[in-house]
């Protein structure tokens, strides 16, 4: 959990990583069907790996593509499937091999014309724009690893309802995808790239400019337009700075994009926590230099290289994601009349209790979910939820009618709702934050990723509230001991454990080679260092007891 000594610094030529060498073995090297390491895996979001690492590569993605060639057939799935990329290294290949198995078993594909990228909630927008008048429902790819390192590539399956396919649906996807790859592909149908992009079954089209158009019945831009604002965005290099110029364009906006940069090594990014280069826009290490340019606006954000996700700075510094994700709730209820007064307020459970506090005092009732954006999906769709978050920085809400906007994460109307929060109320953020622990008191919250191995990550992933017998944590009587989320009773792949005065989550990440913890107080800093302190000693006597690591061998 120690900040390595060149975090928040820019990144040197010995931290980039060897892109060609990294594309070439994503066609090279060929997953050992006896390794369970480099199989196909659904974690959160998707299957996400790297291809020197024999876990992301071609014959991959042509089992995963030709697994949901066959789902879509058994669903009666006979529209188009729209399908995006960001800017890392691996999802340019991939995309190219996604569209060969699909043009060669006979579906009709759009992209963004002119090869260009697409941030995933314009997969979402526009599956769920489709469906709204055709008969014949679409669904999408999106080929990202979202805020990962460069070396890592990914690909999520997006369903009829425009969000992530849900656990059952990814099983499937998984178990076939990998019976392709242990048959050796014979039966992966597949043409070549130039035969597809002829194809009439290969159709680009402008997506952006359905979703930038379409931003004035989910975000009130007028008044972010009648408020002057000076607004910074960095795109981190990512698939959306395309459409944040055209959104200042379109709109009329005093949008400046403080960097244009795409270059699949990230050579521009200040290293994150530990070290590495990762597009994590909630991480003030990762996003040092965003920090550092706020006094030049009034407000600025930022997005990982799908953007889905989205950070927020103001003339103050960053605010803290939890901060922002309760500032939105509260207004949103309290601003859009025309929401349905019974829709509830979504969460996981490793975001702060500050959410909870603000959702009991708007009198709406709170779902609380595992990690993982699919879990919000559903109730998106059919406006139970007016809005639904990640703690790290990933959410969306319904449009101004209470209808949806988009069933995936959306860092891009996260963004523009900063911008009108701060027109509206006169308050940017932080000072909307600072009113709300007035009202509901202040709350101490971190996290902290740690490298695992596989073992590690299996070991914390099946974690029992007898696992860990502690009694009290940080001089204060444990209350509670869950395995399972309140809100829809799913196993959370972790433990969390609370007590009067704060709690801790263990778990593993579903996207790379760590585990997490998330820590809250509810006294003190001084408090939250003593629940850090006691937990990373229970995770190290976990790991110790090598008498516990044969039993979840058994």
């Amino acid at each position: 959990m120690t900040i390595h000594s060149k975090a928040g610094q820019g990144a040197k030529q010995e931290d980039l990583y060897n892109i060609p060498a990294l594309v070439a073995n994503y066609f090279l090297l060929k997953p050992d069907l006896n390794n369970p390491e480099h199989m196909v895996q659904f974690g959160t979001s998707g299957h996400r790996g790297s291809a020197d690492k024999y876990t992301f590569n071609e014959n991959h993605i042509l089992g995963i593509v030709q697994a949901i060639v066959e789902l879509r057939d058994e669903k009666n799935i006979t529209g188009p499937l729209f399908i995006g990329k960001d800017t890392h290294a691996l999802s340019e290949p991939a995309f190219a091999t996604a569209i060969e198995v699909l043009i060669a078993n006979n579906i009709k594909v759009i992209v963004q014309e002119n090869n260009g990228y697409t941030p995933t909630p314009a997969i979402s927008h526009a599956i769920l724009s489709f469906n709204s008048v055709h008969k014949d429902k679409a669904d999408g790819l999106v080929i990202t690893p979202s805020h990962n390192p460069p070396q890592d590539g990914g690909i999520k399956y997006n369903y009829v309802h425009g969000g992530p396919a849900g656990s059952e649906l990814t099983q499937l996807i998984e178990e076939r995808a990998n019976l392709f790859i242990s048959k050796k592909l014979k039966d992966v149908k597949r043409i070549s790239l130039s035969k597809a992009k002829l194809s009439s079954l290969f159709i680009e089209k402008d997506l952006a400019k359905s979703y930038i158009n379409d931003l004035v019945n989910v975000i009130n831009i007028q008044a972010i337009q009648n408020a002057n604002l000076k607004l910074g965005v960095d795109p981190l290099g990512g698939s959306g700075i395309n459409y944040w110029k055209k959104i200042g364009e379109v709109y009329n906006l005093d949008l400046t994009l403080i960097r244009e940069d795409i270059d699949p090594s990230f050579r521009f990014m200040s290293l994150d926590k530990d070290g590495v280069i990762r597009m994590d826009c909630s991480s003030p290490y990762a996003i040092s230099s965003l920090i550092d340019s706020r006094g030049s606006y009034d407000l600025s954000f930022g997005n990982d290289p799908d953007h889905d996700r989205h950070c927020i700075v103001t003339p103050q510094g960053l605010v803290e994601s939890n901060h922002f994700l309760a500032v939105c709730i509260d207004y949103l209820y309290r601003y859009r009349k025309n929401w349905n007064q019974n829709i509830a307020v979504g969460k996981t459970l490793v975001s702060s209790y500050l959410i909870d506090c603000v959702v009991e005092n708007l009198g709406r009732k709170l779902y609380e979910v595992p990690v993982g954006f699919k879990w919000f999906v559903d109730d998106l769709y059919k406006c139970q939820l007016g809005f639904a978050a990640e703690e790290s920085g990933g959410a969306s809400f319904l449009r101004k009618d209470g209808t949806p906007w988009s069933t995936d994460k959306d860092g891009i109307i996260l963004c523009l709702l900063a911008a009108e929060i701060t027109a509206v109320t006169g308050k940017n953020p932080q000072k909307y934050y600072e009113d709300l622990v007035g009202k509901h008191g202040k709350f101490w919250y971190d996290r902290a990723q740690v490298f695992a191995n596989r073992f590690q990550r299996d070991i914390l992933a099946k974690l029992s509230p007898e696992m860990i017998p502690i009694k009290t944590l940080a001089g204060s009587d444990i209350v509670s001991r869950l395995t399972h989320a309140s809100g829809n009773n799913v196993n959370i792949g972790g433990l969390k454990i609370t007590t009067k005065d704060g709690w801790f989550v263990i778990r593993p990440s579903g996207t790379e080679d760590m585990y997490k913890i998330y820590f809250e107080s509810f006294k003190s800093e001084e408090h939250l260092r003593l629940i850090k302190v006691e937990v990373e000693e229970i995770v190290n006597q976990i790991f110790s007891d090598t008498k516990l690591g044969k039993n979840f061998n058994e």
